[in-house]
């Protein structure tokens, strides 16, 4: 059947979450945008921001593993939408972190707050909020993309879906530290958090079930659902399970695919955490570029993971149009996407001749990090039914959000007492190191794991 023949609604939702994605990403970047201007005024060192960052990503973590429960049991449409009102709503009240942290350090000093600034109080409760919201958006975005596409086209939705992370990116420092610097900081998240709200009403406005869309045509519902076709006749043959409702966790993590893919995850979302969280004040610690005049090489950085995300949901479909099953096309493209990072080792030894050099190649590794994260996510649905999806990837989420907190936490700590011999540079030089090889190690585990594709059966 050619697609161009029965409609395209389907990339109508991919648009949708793709600017859900988008709203998701400038929400938790603005924080690492302002950090040298909150740092400043507050009195913050880099382990005191390390455990504001790391709390965010620790609580997402946690969030993950029950978002996506709650998106498998409540369905798409809500459960993004109580993500996406939660998470505006924590992005706003990080304009209001005194004062929240001078009340629940009145209330509960008692039990040790007391000894922590408010101001640190604050923002790390704004963070848990923004974190449990936004655990939501990737589960629910997966399984809208198993609902709305086959097989076949589920990498490259995601990541074009997948894509906004990097648009978010990009909108965040063009737009945080001009906001910042008219309006002042609070503002900044105010006017940010808020975006999540319009996103809403298009929600609401276009998504529907696919068997309930009445903006689709009949050939394309066809379409999208001939992969279920398949697994009617699986299940009238006795090689498929029945579906049933949600999967324990405890049955799922019985499975070495869920552990590949967890793993994958713990390895490799830190780097992006990392990249995410610290490269301003990277720029600011050794190229001593701050404020506004942060806003182009970070622009130009995160522009170029935009080919990374569009580009690596594609490469698979170059090994299966040659014959190669889903998931072993899929394995034979992370590989080389897993090589591409390297070049991040040459960031700290080149820098020396400027900052637009370490810039361009720390943006091919985070290219490449989103070229990975398309296909990574896209295993899951290769792997397991779709009433499974969700959970699994709230599983993986979870170990994702974990491995980058120790990323966080490592990080304030090595750039904290370099800085105090005088040598941040080699704080970097660390993480950077480890940037460029975790992927190699993520792909090795996974493969080791699952050394050929097999589709889970639900006895």
């Amino acid at each position: 059947m050619r697609t161009a023949n029965i409609g395209n609604y389907r990339w109508v939702i991919c648009a949708l979450l793709f600017f859900a994605t988008t709203i998701n990403y400038m929400d938790r970047q603005v924080l690492s945008l302002l950090k040298p201007t909150l740092e400043e005024q507050f009195g913050w060192t880099n382990s005191d921001y390390a455990d504001i960052a790391a709390v965010f990503q620790f609580v997402y973590a946690i969030s993950m593993l029950f978002a996506g429960r709650f998106v498998d049991r409540f369905g798409t449409k809500w459960g993004y939408t109580w993500s996406i009102i939660l998470w505006s709503v924590g992005a706003i009240i990080h304009a209001y972190a005194i004062a929240i942290g001078e009340g629940i350090v009145g209330v509960f000093g008692w039990v040790g707050i007391a000894s922590v600034p408010v101001s640190i109080v604050g923002f790390m409760f704004a963070r848990t909020v923004l974190a449990v919201g936004e655990a939501g958006n990737f589960p629910a975005a997966i399984k809208a993309t198993a609902e709305y596409f086959p097989k076949s086209e589920r990498s490259l939705a995601t990541g074009m879906f997948n894509s906004g992370a990097n648009v978010g990116a990009i909108l965040a420092p063009l737009t945080v530290p001009w906001i910042a610097g008219h309006w002042g900081w609070a503002v900044a998240f105010e006017i940010v958090g808020a975006i999540g709200f319009l996103w809403l009403i298009f929600w609401f406005i276009f998504y529907d079930k696919p068997q309930e869309q009445k903006r689709m045509s009949a050939a394309e519902r066809a379409y999208i659902s001939k992969d279920q076709e398949e697994d009617k006749r699986k299940l009238m043959s006795g090689t498929m399970d029945v579906p049933e409702g949600p999967v324990s966790w405890i049955k799922l993590l019985g499975y070495r695919q869920t552990w590949a893919f967890t793993a994958g995850k713990f390895m490799t979302d830190g780097v992006w955490w990392f990249f995410l969280f610290w490269l301003p004040g990277y720029l600011k610690d050794q190229y001593n570029i701050v404020n506004e005049d942060i806003m182009l090489p970070l622009a130009v950085l995160y522009s170029m993971t935009m080919v990374g995300s569009i580009g690596g949901g594609w490469f698979p479909k170059y090994y299966i149009d040659r014959g190669y099953p889903a998931y072993e096309g899929r394995m034979k493209a992370m590989l080389t996407i897993a090589i591409i990072p390297l070049v991040v080792l040459l960031a700290q030894p080149l820098g020396q001749y400027g900052f637009w050099i370490p810039v361009l190649l720390i943006g091919v590794g985070a290219s490449a990090h989103q070229a990975w994260s398309a296909n990574i996510f896209t295993t899951v649905s290769d792997m397991f039914p779709r009433r499974a999806v969700a959970s699994v990837v709230g599983i993986g989420g979870m170990a994702g959000g974990i491995g980058g907190a120790l990323i966080t936490k490592i990080g304030g700590y090595l750039f904290d007492h370099y800085e105090l011999l005088g040598d941040i540079e080699t704080g970097y030089t660390i993480m950077f190191s480890f940037c460029a090889i975790a992927y190699l190690l993520a792909w090795g585990i996974m493969k080791l794991l699952v050394p050929k594709m097999k589709v889970i059966r639900f006895d």
